[in-house]
Formats: C-alpha cells, structure tokens, sequence
C-alpha cells in the first residue's frame, strides 16, 4: 500500500484506514464469512488426478486488489493491441503464411505445433475473429510496465470468479463501496453475448442462436460453465444435444430442432468431433467441423487457437505486433530464451538454479522448474528434461516479483498476485471490462498462483483517478506489481 515511498498511496487511503480501524477478530470473522458465502454459492473447481479433493473452493482473499483508472487506461490500450495482433496472426497462418514467408516466425514452430490444426487451412472466418475471448495473464515488477505473463487464446477460464468476488466483497463490505468510486464488472456477460452474435454467421437470423457447450458435471470448470449461461441468459448444452442436418447444427428442444448459429465452447478441439479428430470421442458432435467449414456455425474460440497461446509463439509476440500493426508493442514480454536454439540452451544448462523453467505446452503451473525454490536433485531431473528435449522448454528470469496485502489470518502480510484481464473480440469491436481476476500466491515466497497449486483470488478494483494520485511518489503500489506463473 505504501508502493516504493513511505507515504500510503491515494488509491488505497480508503482501504488503509478500514483495515486499521478494524478488529483482528472481525477480519477473521469476514474471511470465514466469505467461504461460507462460496460455499452456499456451490464456486468449487476440481482437480483431476486429486481423488482426495474432487470438489474446491477456491480461497478468497478480503482484500482488495486496486489500480487507478489510468493505470487501467494504459493497460486496456496494450490488451487491445495484442489480442487484435493475435487474431491477425492466427487468420494469416491459417491463410496465406505471410509472416512464415517473411521468416520472423519459424514454421515448424507452427506447422509442426500439435495445437495447429490443418482441417483450418483456407477456412475464411466471420471477420476474421479466432479468438472471442481471450486471457491474458499479466504482471509487473516495477513502477513503470506491465508484462504479459501468458497468452490463453483457446478456453481460458476464470471469469465467474471475477463476477462473484465483486459479488461476496460487496456483501463484507458495503460501507467501502460507498466510499470510493469503483468501476463495475456485473456487465460482462452482456459484453460477451454482444460479441459473440456479432460474430454469427451472415446466414443466421437477426437474433441468432448462442448456446455454451459443456464436455458435463465431471469437468472441472463446470460451475463456471452453469454459470456463465446462466447470466447469458442461452442454453448449457453438451453435445448430445446437438445434432448436424445438412451441415446445418440443430439443438434438440421440447418443441422440436432449433438451429443454433454460435457455439461458445468449453471442450477441446480433440473432442469437437468424432468424425474429424479423436473418433473416441462421445463428448462432440458428429459432422460440426462439416457445418463449420460451410459457414453455417460459429465456434468461439475457433479452432486451432493454441498455436497462438503456444510459449514458444509467445516469445515472437513483439515481432508478431510489429509485423500485422506497425506499431512497438504497449505491453512488454518477460525476457524469454528459447531451448530450441543452442546459445540459449548452453545460457539456460549453465544457470538453471537462477531460472525459471517451462514446458512449451504446458499450464496450471505444471511442468515448470522454478531453479531458487528448487533441491539440486530437482535441478538436475530438470537438466536431463531439458537436454532430451530442448525444443520442449523456454525459460525465464526470476523477477524481482512485486507483492499485494493479503490477510493471511494473522494479520494482513505481502503475497504474490498476478491479473488476467478478460479481452472480448466483436466484428464491432474489442471490449474489456475494468478488471479482470486476480490471483494471489497464499503460500509465503511462492510465485505459482494458479488454483490447483494452492492459490487464490481477489477481487480488482478500477478506482477513478485521485485528485493527489499525481503527487504521490510512487505512481503505483508494490500491489499493483503482479507475480504468477
């Protein structure tokens, strides 16, 4: 709260003074409150593989995570840019490959991607729009820049946490929303719903048909599929309830086939259909990919966006922003090397125990060395893994990674946070609503924040501008600057 002054800074005066004035106990009281809350509310996620923890609440931090308006400003111009970059990206290498041509981007990093998908080749989408909605982790080390952490450009999940943490903090804590002026949330499921009929096809109707398509209960992200169609105000379906007549998707209704125009997806491409991808599958619909290559269905995120969302793609994005816009990128990388390439795999062998260390294609904090918390023993796993497969990795400083207070039950300590920020893409326009989900590191030191390795989240406030924000001598708080991975 103090930033990287002694005085507190504007923006959480407000806060500051509440938590002062307030009871030890009474903190603890609202923190038990708020799992209750969570609880009653049935927000559980699982964790495969965990048979000992098949349904969690995900820890909810009472304090607030808060930037300024101008911060935000700053932060939405550089959301926009790169996801715009990203679509114009995706659309090219599915298209006439002018960036691989160019040779700023290797084309085995694309074409030999187990996330590209040939059966997209050639296939003109509405407006050229792959990715509907995307999750864009980022973080900041530093008074100055907000750094992409990662890009989720195929389901990204997580966002009916950032609507029912603005929900349960404003039951704990009315009185602090009445003193401060904080941007609102509760319109993103009408943002996402604009976006995704802009995107129909020219063949639907007027008001074409949205549904959200579910792999079922066993999934972990369930509650956030129930949800987010509930709040949609569309149809939770799985793929037995649709059916393809003449390339056409039907949903099967009590009043009998009803065409359905957009499909917003929460299953894999390897499951979208028995008939193109993994055959075993019982969670698709047979011939969708069919009704999709004729134009008659939209699928957001299309399909083939992880070849975007890839750690090795990551590492091209300044040049892949600069390529497509013309422009130097708002939002920085963190430094990268990449193991496929020898000087940096010599760099990494010889620093591994300074490094942070990640699998290509892997996510949820799995995969990944972090070489400061790591025994020698780890170290050395990680050498062998590194050197079968140097393709395989891509690695990382360990950044002098900022904190946020968060109430740890003792009291209000330093935990590590990270922001992902919602970027929704229209045929009209791009739109972000002020926030996004922030995610807090619970265990003391640790960078992972990421719910299945024992972090949680909080809510983030888009606070108007103080008057005396200028003055301050931080323009921004050591909660601002964001840590995850």
């Amino acid at each position: 709260m103090n930033g990287f002054g002694q005085c507190i800074r504007p923006a959480y005066r407000t806060i500051q003074a509440w938590f002062e004035n307030s009871d030890p106990e009474n903190l603890k009281r609202l923190q038990k409150e708020a799992e209750f809350l969570f609880r009653r509310i049935g927000i559980t996620f699982a964790v495969y593989g965990d048979a000992e923890a098949e349904e969690r609440i995900i820890p909810f931090d009472i304090v607030p995570r808060v930037l300024t308006g101008r911060e935000w400003t700053s932060l939405s111009k550089g959301l926009t840019q790169r996801v715009t970059a990203l679509n114009r990206f995706l659309a090219d290498v599915y298209g006439a490959g002018e960036i691989i041509r160019a040779g700023v981007v290797p084309a085995d990093l694309v074409y030999q991607n187990p996330a590209f998908r040939p059966e997209m080749v050639g296939l003109k989408l509405p407006h050229d729009v792959y990715v509907q909605i995307a999750g864009i982790d980022v973080i900041r080390t530093d008074d100055k820049d907000f750094y992409v952490l990662e890009d989720n450009a195929r389901t990204p999940s997580g966002v009916s946490y950032m609507l029912e943490n603005r929900d349960v903090q404003m039951r704990l804590f009315p009185d602090l929303f009445a003193e401060t002026r904080i941007q609102p949330v509760d319109n993103y499921p009408d943002e996402l719903l604009a976006s995704l009929r802009s995107v129909a096809p020219i063949s639907a109707p007027a008001e074409p048909t949205v549904v959200l398509m579910t792999p079922g209960p066993l999934n972990s992200a369930y509650y956030e599929h129930s949800f987010l169609a509930d709040k949609l105000g569309v149809e939770l379906v799985e793929g037995r309830d649709l059916f393809v007549l003449d390339e056409v998707v039907y949903m099967r209704t009590t009043r009998g086939p009803k065409r359905v125009d957009v499909i917003y997806r929460r299953i894999d491409d390897d499951f979208l259909d028995p008939m193109v991808f993994r055959p075993d599958s019982v969670l698709g619909i047979p011939g969708l990919i069919s009704a999709y290559r004729a134009g008659n269905v939209t699928l957001a995120n299309a399909v083939g966006t992880g070849v975007a969302d890839d750690k090795a793609i990551y590492t091209y994005m300044p040049d892949i922003v600069r390529f497509y816009l013309g422009e130097e990128p708002i939002l920085k990388n963190v430094p990268t090397w990449r193991c496929r390439e020898p000087d940096s795999l010599r760099y990494v062998l010889d620093h591994l125990p300074e490094l942070v260390v990640k699998e290509v294609q892997g996510s949820g904090g799995y995969g990944m060395l972090v070489g400061p918390k790591s025994t020698k023993e780890q170290i050395e796993s990680f050498r062998a893994k590194l050197m079968a497969d140097p393709d395989g990795f891509i690695a990382q400083p360990t950044l002098a990674l900022s904190t946020s207070p968060t109430f740890v039950g003792d009291g209000i300590a330093p935990r590590h946070i990270d922001l992902r920020p919602f970027v929704l893409t229209g045929a009209d326009k791009v739109r972000i609503v002020p926030g996004g989900l922030t995610r807090v590191a619970l265990k003391e030191g640790s960078l992972v924040v990421n719910s299945s390795q024992g972090g949680g989240t909080k809510d983030t406030w888009i606070i108007e501008d103080p008057a005396d924000d200028v003055a301050s001598p931080s323009g921004l708080s050591q909660s601002q600057s964001q840590a995850g991975s």
